[in-house]
């Protein structure tokens, strides 16, 4: 089996197989940029409803300003890890980080809502070429109980950014004004671009191909009209012929996708071999499933604490400490974990976790409740989410040898960020229809006539309060009255639905990740995984690596 080819303009040590000097100011680099991206997921939430008043933006616009980002970034993951191993990772590192930081630049200076999306959208590409090959530099410089501990900070870094996002979010637009939830990149990105620059070396995959560019067209079309058929099919009419035909084209295209991946076989941005290999199909799922329910409900949850409950995004931030400050706890211990627990326990608990937090939404909040009612759920999304982040980057870099490390990486983000894009639309449209039918259904819909409708979009956007205030006499206060009923009643079943997704992950976690299934390169690495317990009497040979399959 391969093992790691440094270029030739790597550093002596890193030629001779010597751990490089530099590998931990490496880590603090990618950490810090990972943190920059995970944020930009999370810092935008308590910054929406600033958002739709200064660029006048109904709910779809918020929606995408979510979604671009998270559709980019998935479209072009795979793009970036593959381009990383054939012209040089500290390249398209460094390109990246140039690109996100440019963007960001263009966001915060953005005139309207859709300036504002095209700019979310390029630096989501920049994004995605980073979150690829990140892990991938962590992989290639640090082995055994280093490599676990890195992986740790990495986690950590993550999850704090997640974390932290409302909180940061709230603060600088309190303060500066929304738009400086970007610019507060471009310093950051400078300095981490030229720390890259000059003191990280290079590293590529002397046997890559060229760029799969049918790959990549297929791919970001099937996602594109597949988010854009979510996010349109309320306003369209869910059988219109737009919205049908688009997830049709979404769907056709994915069909060409996979078909064009299978035919280029080595040289294809994703190696089809992989979905042999069972725990790559376990974390793959997983990684789609989860984010895919956390990111909606923390969108919705944020929505609800400020529309509803009348918090500044400062004061919004402060009450989602509770899952900051456990998930920032149990990223740094679980980093740890990997060395001591089989990866699907892991995984497969902290999806317990984050069910069971999504699960305690609907009995909990009601029109009367405070924020507190949140504290339960925010817990637990808090353990699961820190629990879950180190083991995921620690198995995708596992599951082939390491001269696929980009590939693997980039694959298992992509599965990310789809979850994260898909999520947002599917159950931001569900949360829409919800509001929208418990409008139309109420005894008020007679009384609104014609705009019940409106009136329901308007409650789904946050802003049911000012539309219930335009309402003359009596009619004001039952619509506010309705508003708040109709957004509750929404909530709770669309996190409902949110909890069983994520509890699908969590049964796949459970049964289809594996230890024995990580390649041998991975696990001379790392000798301190610990293998499921049931897999001891197994032979390893028994099973195929994944970096020989194909």
């Amino acid at each position: 089996m391969s093992t790691h080819h440094a270029s030739p303009d790597g550093p002596p040590s890193a030629r001779s197989g010597q751990a490089d000097p530099n590998r931990w100011l490496m880590l603090g680099i990618v950490t810090i940029a990972t943190f920059m991206l995970m944020l930009d997921l999370t810092v935008v939430n308590v910054a929406l409803p600033d958002l739709r008043t200064s660029l006048d933006a109904s709910f779809s616009d918020l929606q995408w300003v979510l979604d671009s980002y998270a559709l980019t970034l998935a479209v072009f993951l795979l793009t970036g890890g593959s381009l990383a191993d054939r012209l040089g990772r500290k390249r398209v590192f460094v390109a990246g980080m140039v690109l996100f930081t440019l963007a960001s630049l263009l966001c915060g200076l953005a005139w309207d809502v859709t300036s504002l999306n095209v700019a979310r959208g390029v630096q989501g590409i920049g994004a995605a070429v980073l979150f690829a090959v990140g892990p991938a530099l962590i992989g290639q410089d640090f082995h055994g109980k280093d490599r676990a501990a890195a992986f740790g900070v990495f986690g950590g870094g993550a999850g704090l950014a997640i974390a932290l996002g409302p909180l940061i979010g709230g603060a600088l637009t309190d303060s500066l004004g929304w738009r400086w939830i970007f610019l507060v990149n471009v310093p950051i990105g400078v300095v981490a671009t030229l720390l890259s620059v000059t003191r990280l070396h290079e590293s590529s995959d002397p046997r890559a191909r060229g760029i799969d560019w049918g790959g990549l067209v297929t791919f970001s079309g099937s996602m594109t009209l597949l988010v854009l058929a979510l996010l349109r099919g309320q306003a369209e009419g869910w059988g219109s012929a737009l919205i049908i035909g688009m997830f049709a084209g979404g769907g056709l295209l994915l069909v060409a996708f996979f078909m064009i991946e299978r035919a280029r076989g080595e040289a294809a941005m994703l190696d089809l071999s992989l979905f042999r290999n069972v725990t790559f199909r376990g974390i793959s799922t997983s990684t789609l499933l989860y984010p895919a329910a956390v990111m909606s409900s923390i969108f919705l949850m944020v929505s609800w604490v400020q529309n509803q409950l009348g918090y500044s995004p400062w004061s919004t931030g402060l009450r989602f400490l509770p899952l900051t400050l456990l998930l920032f706890v149990m990223a740094a211990v679980a980093g740890g974990l990997t060395a001591k627990l089989p990866p699907r326990v892991l995984v497969g608990t902290a999806g317990l976790l984050i069910s069971a937090g999504l699960f305690l939404v609907a009995p909990l909040v009601r029109e009367d409740s405070s924020w507190t009612a949140l504290i339960p759920s925010l817990a637990l999304l808090g353990l699961g989410l820190g629990l879950f982040n180190p083991p995921r980057a620690a198995i995708s870099i596992g599951v082939a040898e390491p001269r696929k490390a980009g590939m693997t990486s980039g694959a298992n983000e992509t599965f990310q960020q789809v979850g994260v894009a898909l999520g947002i639309a599917a159950f931001g449209a569900l949360f829409q229809a919800r509001v929208v039918d418990n409008v139309t259904s109420s005894p008020l819909a007679g009384p609104l006539g014609p705009a019940a409708h409106d009136f329901g979009d308007a409650v789904a956007a946050g802003a049911g309060a000012q539309a219930a205030s335009t309402l003359p006499g009596d009619l004001s206060a039952q619509a506010a009255d309705l508003a708040r009923s109709a957004f509750v009643t929404a909530l709770g079943e669309t996190l409902t639905a949110c909890a069983v997704v994520a509890a699908i992950g969590t049964v796949v976690a459970f049964l289809f990740i594996r230890t024995r299934d990580l390649d041998e390169s991975a696990l001379a690495a790392a000798p301190g995984v610990r293998p499921d317990l049931d897999e001891i009497a197994e032979p390893a040979a028994s099973t195929v690596p994944a970096g020989r399959m194909g």
